[in-house]
């Protein structure tokens, strides 16, 4: 596309510069507007947009269908789009996260995509192409990253306030380092035996936290909000929004609207110190 896009370009610049530098005749008759000579130029110009799009078109029918093709993909991973955050889920086994989507190199990943609320678009340019989410229909489609990294990646259908804050990011390991992820993800994290630890999970269990989120091996069991079992292994918070780090956090949780406007969560207020013991039991969840 790219390749047929700049050889119109080039053809209509050079076709312009052409007419600028050309100096007509001083004897050279004044052309008659009723002379229809020059409607080859139109024919041309409206015939020309159609054949390159017919050619882009019969070009991407090649990759659209290579793209759908998640017969031989060696690991699914389900992406559920939430206003405006991504839910995404290993079948099989039971590993739960959030705008993180984990892969192992080499490998082909089949994605199958759905949207809770709206219509979504997941879109990570350095892997693939586009596909919508939506709601009551699930598409697929594949991704596979040949090198280890992170693969950043956005909303791309427009879906309300948070759109242009609803990120996410392709995480490439090694085989063997994406398997011991995945087993850090199934496992239920110990309960806190650090008083300060006890006394944020008390906190956590005592607010309106557990009303939307879940942590395994808690009675908070609520899947509204992101799955917060393994928390404190994520880069970030509020898709990508801001670095996960202690400040942060505490932050996010206070004053949500500020750091992304919008956005579905509720402030949470409380005394200083059941903040802080908040935040360490949330930053021990690895």
């Amino acid at each position: 596309m790219f390749g047929l896009a700049a050889a119109v370009f080039a053809l209509v610049v050079g076709i312009f510069v052409a007419a600028v530098l050309r100096r007509r005749a001083v004897d050279d008759p004044v052309v008659d507007p009723r002379d229809r000579r020059g409607g080859t130029f139109v024919y041309v110009g409206a015939v020309l947009p159609l054949v390159v799009s017919t050619v882009v078109l019969l070009i991407s029918f090649g990759p659209l269908s290579s793209q759908a093709n998640t017969a031989d993909a060696a690991l699914t991973v389900q992406v559920i789009g939430h206003r405006w955050w991504w839910e995404v889920r290993y079948p099989g086994s039971g590993a739960v996260t959030a705008n993180e989507v984990h892969i192992p190199t080499g490998e082909k990943v089949r994605l199958e995509l759905t949207s809770a609320d709206v219509i979504h678009s997941f879109w990570v340019p350095q892997l693939a192409g586009k596909r919508d989410l939506i709601p009551g229909q699930t598409n697929d489609m594949w991704i596979e990253a040949s090198a280890p990294g992170r693969y950043q990646g956005r909303c791309a259908e427009y879906c309300g306030e948070g759109h242009a804050r609803m990120r996410t990011v392709v995480v490439a390991d090694s085989p063997a380092e994406f398997a011991a992820w995945l087993d850090e993800q199934t496992a239920t994290p110990p309960a806190p035996r650090d008083p300060a630890l006890v006394a944020g999970q008390q906190a956590f269990l005592g607010s309106a936290c557990s009303y939307c989120h879940r942590v395994a091996g808690t009675n908070a069991t609520s899947t509204f909000g992101p799955d917060l079992t393994h928390v404190a292994g994520r880069g970030t918070l509020a898709a990508g929004v801001i670095p996960n780090t202690p400040d942060d956090l505490a932050q996010w949780i206070t004053d949500p609207q500020h750091v992304k406007p919008g956005t579905l969560m509720p402030a949470i207020q409380m005394p200083g110190p059941e903040l802080d013991s908040l935040v360490a039991y949330l930053e021990s969840l690895q």
